[in-house]
């Protein structure tokens, strides 16, 4: 097997009932997560129809004039909800803010739950028709498809298959409609700065609904960066560093970045809405004693999501020490 091969699975395979697709699903899924932290995933859910509207109203949104949009930020919420304006975000370590601009719809909680304290009021834009529907039934489709990829890799790992279920029942999971914006003049552009300088996820698993240009790459197990070209009807899977925590980096968070392939990719815009699975604050991120052993010891001090997640957030800049 090629550990520098990202997997293609299809999730039917996993929710079609036949023990054997089931079980070869769970292992190609799993090893890809190992070996390359990331894996490309057909049947996923999400209807073209629905993907169509998705990115429809997306773009609607990003078109607005800056002073429109800046009327959906509210920068006291730290970029959890509403639109987070350019040059706003920087990767890890990085000092050069990314050249992109996003919107974030988060978790609603409607059964009670006391948790619902911890989060924000979502933000929509009521200029966008249909914004609010289509972004939530999004939300909603990628929630259980990432539940279900979550059960596949806790049998992975010889965990109960429903492990992660309250662990993530009303986590702090994030929708990111992501537009790379066209520069037309490249003096623009700060010195270093590309549309998504290399880092790692925070969270559990990202789900993420292709790119509308080329130039996602990810990091082999070698150092050297291959492109992640997922076929329209595929989204692809990645690792968080939440879950490589838990794991003990069992399972990869991979280094990923988002490049401009030729010169004349900065004239062309660029979209894609990642999901970012997040569990609730509580989760325990202690290693597994699983994932410990004499060959491999543990690599991380023992910390929740929730003070995992601050700590990230003020590294990305989002939020003040």
């Amino acid at each position: 097997m090629d550990k520098n091969k990202i997997a293609v699975v299809d999730y039917h395979d996993y929710t079609s009932g036949d023990p054997e697709k089931r079980a070869r699903f769970i292992q190609e899924f799993g090893d890809s997560f190992s070996n390359m932290g990331f894996a490309i995933v057909k049947n996923h859910g999400v209807s073209e129809e629905l993907k169509a509207k998705l990115f429809e109203v997306s773009k609607a949104f990003f078109a607005l004039p800056d002073d429109v949009k800046k009327q959906y930020e509210d920068e006291a919420n730290h970029g959890q909800r509403g639109y987070i304006s350019k040059n706003k975000e920087s990767a890890k370590g990085q000092s050069v803010p990314d050249i992109k601009e996003f919107y974030h719809i988060g978790q609603t909680v409607t059964d009670g739950d006391p948790i619902k304290s911890e989060y924000p009021d979502n933000i929509f834009p009521d200029v966008i028709a249909e914004f609010e529907a289509v972004t939530q039934k999004v939300y909603q489709t990628f929630e259980q498809t990432g539940r279900n990829l979550l059960r596949s890799t806790a049998l992975y790992l010889d965990l109960p298959e429903t492990y992660f279920d309250d662990k993530i029942h009303n986590g702090n999971s994030i929708l990111r409609l992501l537009h790379y914006y066209p520069v037309k003049d490249k003096s623009q552009i700060p010195a270093g700065a590309v549309r998504a300088a290399a880092h790692g996820d925070i969270n559990l698993i990202t789900l993420l609904m292709g790119g509308s240009a080329d130039g996602l790459e990810a990091q082999t197990l070698d150092g050297e960066w291959i492109p992640v070209s997922p076929a329209d009807d595929e989204i692809v899977i990645n690792i968080g560093d939440m879950l490589a925590r838990l794991t003990n980096d069992r399972l990869r968070s991979t280094q990923h970045r988002v490049i401009t392939p030729r010169e004349e990719s900065w004239l062309t815009p660029r979209y894609s809405t990642p999901f970012f699975l997040h569990p609730r604050s509580d989760m325990d991120l202690t290693c597994l004693d699983t994932c410990i052993s004499d060959e491999n010891p543990k690599l991380y001090e023992d910390m929740t999501a929730g003070e995992f997640l601050t700590e990230r957030l003020i590294e990305l800049g989002l939020k003040k020490a």
